[in-house]
């Protein structure tokens, strides 16, 4: 078995749980393309947690569910209101900007958050046909850098694009990190706050594969079969998307998860931040820890275990956890990174 890393929650394996349901699901035939008894009762297990009108689709990944549920949202005339850091201006190639025909307006954030004022300055030229009409805002729970909008946060900026007659879109990839960091329900800061549509992420949470699309407003969902399949997201197996989900949602899978991953976050946070040369330069709310560390000791321990760099004007790295990070994983991490600190050149 390959050694556990702090590069991403997007390294670890698959849970235990997760593969039960797969081979379960395994067993005999079953309807294809969602018409199967596993992905109906994942359905049935988001109306639970958002309603009975919510309208749940499953598709491949988190590109595949951004760009999707954009899609849904805009014409391609329209613009996509963003943070400079967000997954969809940063990590995601040309993606959006291909599948959406939209222009992207990133706003440049300090702690990975948008705020209304912010939100209000890009809002121009609104009925000018010379110039892209914003109509989205996308926001991510939690953030890139490991931040987590309150509830309050959320219903601010639903209510800045409700006054400009626009819509607000959540990727939610690491959505389950941020509940338990809230410890609120996934209802009260998405639907119940005024997101429209949200990108809900299984696959850094312990999924093989699969994410899902929820539309709050059933309109914005009509033309949503036709696009899945246009975006080559509609899996024909779904069952083994479907039975990930019910699952990962039964008996709180993805709390337990979550919260390990967001413990064990702050565990590492707690261990690193006593360490002579090393700053932690950002609030650890969800599953990540960002360092600043001599790129001579970063490389040194990333040997051992690796892990991202960040911002590298600043020398900030990026530490994941997932729900498989153990404290010996931390004891050890932490032991090389001492040794490596105390051992640098730039140290003696």
């Amino acid at each position: 078995m390959g050694k556990r890393t702090f590069a991403s929650d997007n390294y670890a394996g698959v849970h235990p749980a997760i593969l039960e349901a797969l081979i379960q699901a395994n067993e005999g035939h079953a309807p294809s393309y969602a018409s199967d008894a596993y992905t109906q009762r994942a359905v049935g297990r988001f109306k639970e947690l958002f309603g009975e009108d919510v309208e749940a689709f499953f598709v491949y990944n988190g590109t595949g569910a951004n760009v999707s549920a954009l899609s849904a949202m805009t014409r391609s005339y329209h613009a996509i209101i963003c943070s400079e850091l967000a997954h969809i201006n940063v990590d995601e190639s040309t993606a959006p900007e291909h599948f959406t025909g939209c222009k992207l307006l990133p706003i440049p954030t300090d702690d990975g958050k948008l705020y209304p004022h912010q939100i209000e300055d890009r809002i121009q030229r609104i009925g000018d046909q010379h110039h892209a009409q914003a109509k989205v805002i996308s926001i991510s729970q939690s953030t890139e850098y490991g931040t987590v909008y309150t509830i309050d946060e959320v219903r601010a900026i639903a209510d800045t694009a409700k006054r400009h007659n626009l819509l607000l879109h959540m990727d939610g990839s690491r959505i389950s990190n941020a509940a338990v960091a809230l410890n609120a329900p996934f209802r009260a800061f998405t639907r119940d706050a005024g997101v429209d549509v949200l990108s809900f992420g299984g696959t850094k949470n312990g999924l093989m594969f699969g994410e899902a699309v929820l539309f709050f407003n059933p309109k914005l969902a009509s033309d949503f079969p036709f696009i899945r399949k246009h975006a080559m997201q509609l899996h024909s197996k779904m069952r083994f998307i479907g039975a990930q989900f019910d699952r990962l949602l039964a008996d709180d899978l993805w709390a337990v998860n979550a919260r390990h991953a967001n413990h064990m976050a702050r565990e590492l946070a707690t261990r690193i931040e006593k360490i002579n040369g090393v700053t932690i330069t950002r609030k650890v709310e969800a599953n990540s820890v960002f360092v600043i560390l001599p790129p001579v000791v970063a490389s040194k321990v990333q040997e051992e275990y690796f892990f991202y760099p960040w911002n590298e004007k600043i020398n900030e790295y990026r530490l994941m956890c997932a729900f498989d990070t153990t404290l010996e994983d931390i004891e050890d991490f932490v032991k090389k990174l001492e040794k490596a600190m105390i051992t640098s050149p730039i140290r003696r």
